[in-house]
C-alpha cells in the first residue's frame, strides 16, 4: 500500500512543486515518493534531486517531459547512492488526476553498503623512519573504517582530512596518487584504496613582504617569528596571519609559502626551501568619525573621534575623542601599541571628564596605562579581560555645600567579561557575566584606601522564534564606608539602563541637595519581549533597585512599564514608558543616534 508521505518520521515524503502560472495543458507534475523505509537524510537527498527536475517541467512539450521522467528516475538512483544504497530498485509510474500528470516514485532501497576493507599507502619522504610515529597516528585517525556505512559525504570528508593531515606540516606538496572506492553492489560492500604522495619535505626560507607603504616592516617581523630552515607548518602560517589581521594597521593580511620563486632552494637531502610570503593591504592612515544622538537621560549629544595610524614612522596608533551633552563633557587621547604576539592590547593615555548630575558636580583628570586581552574557547563563550593603572585628580562639589573637596589617588581596576550569546549585538539566547575589582589609594592624608567589587549578569531565554525573556542583575560594594567616594568609584542608579521610571542617577546617597555616589548597589530587572516580525516588537518589564550605605539600608524602588523595540543594522533601538512607584512619575526612556 502506497503512503503519501507527510513526515520523514512516518517514513514517507511528499514532494509537490507547483507553478503559480502553469499552463492548463502541461503543468508541473505532482510527485509522490514511497520511500520504502529509507531514513530522513536519504529522503532529504531524494527530495532535493527530484525537486530540481520537476521545476523544469512547466511549459515543456511531451518529448521533453518524457526525458525529464528519465532524469527524475536517474536522479533518485544517484541520490540513493550518495546515502549508501547501491543496489536499489526504483520505479516511476506516470498517472493523471484532475490537476494534471502525477509521478509516483516507488523505492525498494535494499541494504546500505558498508566498508569491507581500507588500504592506505604512502610514498615520498614521509615514509622515512623519523615520521613513523606520525604515519601511525594518521592511519589511526582515518575516520571511515571497516563496518562503517559507505556514504559519499563521509568518504569525501575522510579523504580531505587524510590529505590535510599530511599536507599541513612538512609536506606542502602532498597530493593523492589515487583514491578508489570499489563497490560490489549485490554484496553491499565497498573496498577503499588510497595512495598519498608526500613529495619532498619543505622548510621555510627567507621572509618576503609586499604591500607595505607607511607601516614599517618591523611590525610584520614582530608577529612572523621563525628561524630560516624550520619545517613548514600551516598552523604557524595561520597563526601569523590572524595576528596581523587583528591589528588596526591592515585591512587584510595573507601569509603563505611563495611557490615558483627564484629563492626556492633544493638541499642536499632533496628537501625544498620556500620563502614565506606576507601580502598585506594597509588600512587608511587617518580616520575621522562622529555621531549625533539624543536620549532621555542626557538630551542631545555630540561625539567625535580621530584615529591616526603610524606616528613618527612607529607602529603605534593614536585615538583622540570628544563627547559632549548637557550633563557630561569628556575628552581623551590614547596611544595604542601593537598587540603582543600573544594578543595583549596595551595603551597609554590621558582623560578629562566633567559631569553635573542630580546636584553633584564632579571633575576628574587622569593619566595611566591599560591592557586588554580577548580570547575564545572551543565553545561559543568568549572572554575579555582588562586592567588599568591610573594617577587621578578629582574634585566634587555638592549642591548646598560651600566647599568642594579634592583629592589625588592611584587607581587600579581589573575587569573580566564572559559572553556566551547567539548574537553579540542582538542576543536572543545565552548569558553574560561581568566582574570588576578596584582599589583607590589616596596620595595625601585624611582619606582611606577604598576597595570595590561589582558583578553584572544578564540572561536571555528564548520562547519560540518571536519571544524572549531577559533577566538582568547588578550588585556592587565599596568598603570601608566613607562619605567621600571619588568619581567613578561609588554607585548611583536610575534611568534607561538600570531602574526605569526614575531620573538618571537619582537613586543613591542623599547629601545636601544632591544625590552622591553610595558604597552599595543592587538592581534586578525582568523583561518579556515579543516581535511581530523581523523588525518591530514590544516589551513589558519590571525593574527594582537602589543604591545606599549598606545592603540592609537599601529601599526597593520599583519601576514598571511597556516598550517598543526596533531592530536596526546597528543593533536594537528601544523606547520605554515606565512608572516609578516611589515617585509616582511616568517617564519616557529612549536613545537614538546617527553616525557620520
Amino acid at each position: 500500500m502506497r503512503v503519501r508521505a507527510l513526515l520523514a518520521a512516518l517514513s514517507c515524503l511528499p514532494l509537490s512543486v507547483w507553478a503559480q502560472n502553469a499552463s492548463q495543458d502541461i503543468s508541473v507534475p505532482e510527485v509522490v515518493i514511497d520511500p520504502g523505509g529509507v531514513g530522513p537524510e536519504s529522503l532529504k537527498a531524494i527530495y532535493g534531486a527530484v525537486g530540481a527536475i520537476t521545476r523544469l517541467a512547466e511549459d515543456q512539450d511531451l518529448d521533453e517531459i518524457s526525458r525529464l521522467r528519465r532524469r527524475a528516475h536517474a536522479a533518485t538512483l544517484s541520490a540513493l547512492q550518495t546515502q549508501g544504497y547501491y543496489d536499489p530498485v526504483v520505479t516511476l509510474e506516470v498517472g493523471e488526476d484532475f490537476e494534471g500528470e502525477t509521478w509516483d516514485i516507488i523505492i525498494e532501497p535494499g541494504e546500505q553498503t558498508r566498508v569491507k576493507s581500507v588500504n592506505i599507502d604512502f610514498s615520498g619522504q614521509i615514509t622515512e623512519p623519523e615520521f613513523s610515529v606520525r604515519l601511525e597516528g594518521i592511519r589511526k585517525n582515518w575516520s571511515l573504517n571497516e563496518g562503517d556505512l559507505f556514504l559519499n559525504k563521509d568518504w569525501s570528508d575522510a579523504k580531505s582530512t587524510l590529505l590535510q593531515s599530511v599536507k599541513s606540516k612538512d609536506f606542502y606538496y602532498a597530493r593523492f596518487a589515487h583514491t578508489k572506492a570499489t563497490v560490489t553492489a549485490d554484496l553491499n560492500i565497498a573496498d577503499l584504496d588510497l595512495a598519498v604522495r608526500s613529495g619532498p619535505r619543505v622548510r621555510m626560507g627567507e621572509l618576503h613582504t609586499t604591500g607595505l607603504k607607511r607601516v614599517p616592516e618591523k611590525l610584520v617581523q614582530r608577529y612572523v617569528k621563525y628561524t630560516e630552515g624550520e619545517p613548514y607548518d600551516q598552523d604557524k602560517l595561520d597563526e601569523w596571519q590572524q595576528a596581523l589581521q587583528s591589528t588596526t594597521f591592515f585591512r587584510g593580511a595573507f601569509v603563505t609559502l611563495e611557490e615558483n620563486s627564484d629563492s626556492e632552494v633544493i638541499t642536499e637531502d632533496d628537501e625544498v626551501v620556500l620563502p614565506v610570503l606576507v601580502r598585506v593591504t594597509e588600512a587608511p592612515a587617518r580616520r575621522f568619525t562622529g555621531a549625533l544622538g539624543v536620549d532621555s537621560d542626557h538630551g542631545p549629544r555630540l561625539e567625535l573621534l580621530y584615529r591616526q595610524n603610524i606616528v613618527f614612522n612607529q607602529p603605534v596608533w593614536t585615538e583622540t575623542g570628544l563627547g559632549v551633552d548637557k550633563n557630561r563633557q569628556r575628552f581623551f587621547s590614547d596611544v595604542h601599541f601593537p598587540p603582543t604576539y600573544k594578543g595583549f592590547q596595551n595603551s597609554a593615555g590621558v582623560l578629562y571628564e566633567h559631569e553635573d548630575i542630580e546636584g553633584l558636580k564632579q571633575t576628574r583628570a587622569a593619566v595611566g596605562l591599560k591592557s586588554r586581552y580577548q580570547f575564545k574557547t572551543k565553545t561559543r563563550a568568549d572572554y575579555e579581560t582588562q586592567w588599568s593603572l591610573m594617577g587621578v585628580w578629582s574634585e566634587s562639589q555638592v549642591k548646598g555645600e560651600r566647599e568642594a573637596w579634592r583629592g589625588t589617588s592611584v587607581e587600579a581596576v581589573w575587569q573580566v567579561l564572559r559572553r556566551n550569546v547567539d548574537n553579540k549585538y542582538d542576543p536572543r539566547e545565552g548569558n553574560l557575566f561581568d566582574v570588576d575589582l578596584g582599589v583607590s589609594y589616596p596620595l595625601g592624608g585624611g582619606r582611606k584606601t577604598l576597595y570595590r567589587a561589582g558583578l553584572r549578569a544578564q540572561q536571555w531565554i528564548p520562547l519560540g522564534k518571536d519571544d524572549v525573556i531577559m533577566l538582568r542583575g547588578e550588585v556592587g560594594k565599596v568598603w570601608p564606608n566613607t562619605d567621600r567616594i571619588p568619581m567613578g568609584f561609588g554607585y548611583r542608579t536610575g534611568g534607561a539602563r538600570s531602574v526605569r521610571g526614575y531620573k538618571y542617577y537619582s537613586l543613591g546617597r542623599a547629601r545636601g541637595e544632591a544625590v552622591v555616589g553610595a558604597p552599595t548597589l543592587a538592581v534586578l530587572s525582568a523583561e518579556y519581549q515579543h516581535f511581530f516580525n523581523s523588525i518591530y516588537g514590544m516589551s513589558v518589564f519590571v525593574d527594582v533597585g537602589d543604591a545606599g550605605d549598606s545592603f540592609k539600608d537599601l529601599k526597593p524602588h520599583w519601576g514598571y512599564g511597556v516598550g517598543a523595540a526596533v531592530r536596526t543594522p546597528a543593533g536594537p533601538f528601544y523606547m520605554d514608558v515606565a512608572y516609578g512607584q516611589k515617585t509616582r512619575d511616568i517617564r519616557l526612556h529612549f536613545s537614538l543616534g546617527i553616525a557620520f
